[in-house]
């Protein structure tokens, strides 16, 4: 099974045992067949129609569906009803975030590990961010000492600032980034980084369909109405390690430059060239496999997501205390 990235606009509907994907192309009119088995995720970047019928099929297969606007940004999944259901996971998963001493001791871990693979990924440009690195550094040590989740975001916050000056540095293309802006993005590089993310989020969204936890409900980001929490607070954990080195490699490698964003909106759209770019690369690292240290077998980047939410279950149903996961390499 696989995730499908489809960039053009078109309708799906169901036939038989497969979704079709239906378009037209130079005035031509295509119909693409997709087996429901080999279906992990499907990524809509285009304007797609869904009946009720392909939805109800997908659903019955597992299949979640994540949505991204006509600039590229992520909207929303249509999350299946859950297979994997635990009352007693859930009961225990509320327990801890009710608890503001085990809730905090999950947020720090979080933060720990975000900071240890930003850390990591800084250490490959040493030499022009020394002070950068030293800076963040000195804002891990205290991470323990915070007492509440808003005093643990702010530290947090100083990480991701620090973290983000370095950029211009790190970064061998020209690129204009001042500060990080999201709602919506203003520059290239802030269209770049909002589009990394979005992918880092669903991919953790997908893994955790695939567990007995419940994404609402989060520990270090405030559970609320309208998102998937949890894989906010996992996707910290993975961001700096997975996307964001994605995203200076292709950019070091002018792989993706200007050109592949809408000058008319001051490079702040990424076009579908450029997605198609960014998506690849980005799936072609989670396929990427390595020898786990305790396992001593080999695993995807993609397979380690999900032995950190089992980690996390195993903590919460009281089996094992749960450590973040370190990048050793």
């Amino acid at each position: 099974m696989k995730n499908y990235y489809i960039f053009k606009s078109g309708r799906f509907s169901r036939k038989d045992n497969s979704v079709i994907f239906e378009y037209t192309e130079n005035g031509k009119d295509a119909h693409v067949p997709i087996p429901v088995n080999d279906i992990d995720s499907l990524y809509l970047f285009g304007e797609i129609d869904l009946n009720t019928k392909a939805i109800n099929f997908l659903s019955q297969n597992n299949c979640m569906v994540h949505f991204f606007n006509y600039y590229g940004y992520y909207t929303g999944s249509f999350y299946p009803r859950e297979f994997l259901n635990s009352g007693d996971v859930l009961v225990h998963q509320s327990a801890h975030y009710l608890n503001s001493k085990k809730r905090l001791y999950l947020a720090k871990e979080f933060v720990k590990s975000a900071a240890h693979g930003t850390l990591q990924t800084m250490r490959r440009y040493k030499d022009d961010i020394a002070s950068e690195i030293e800076k963040i550094t000195d804002y891990s040590t205290v991470i323990e000492e915070q007492t509440s989740i808003s005093a643990l975001m702010g530290i947090e916050g100083n990480i991701k600032e620090t973290y983000y000056s370095s950029f211009p540095r790190i970064i061998k293309q020209p690129i204009e980034f001042e500060k990080r802006v999201k709602n919506p993005p203003d520059t290239m590089m802030n269209a770049m980084i909002s589009f990394m993310n979005s992918l880092m989020y669903t991919e953790v969204l997908r893994e955790i369909y695939k567990t007995q936890l419940n994404p609402l409900i989060s520990f270090l980001h405030e559970p609320g109405q309208r998102r998937f929490s949890l894989s906010l607070d996992i996707a910290e954990i993975f961001k700096p390690v997975y996307s964001d080195r994605v995203m200076f490699s292709l950019l070091n490698n002018n792989v993706i430059s200007k050109e592949h964003f809408d000058k008319e909106l001051n490079y702040a759209y990424l076009l579908e060239q450029g997605r198609r770019i960014v998506v690849k690369a980005f799936d072609e690292k989670l396929q990427t496999t390595i020898q786990h240290k305790q396992l001593k077998r080999t695993v995807s980047y993609r397979h380690i997501i999900r032995l950190e939410l089992y980690k996390l279950i195993k903590h919460l149903i009281g089996e094992k205390q749960y450590a973040a996961f370190r990048m050793w390499w």
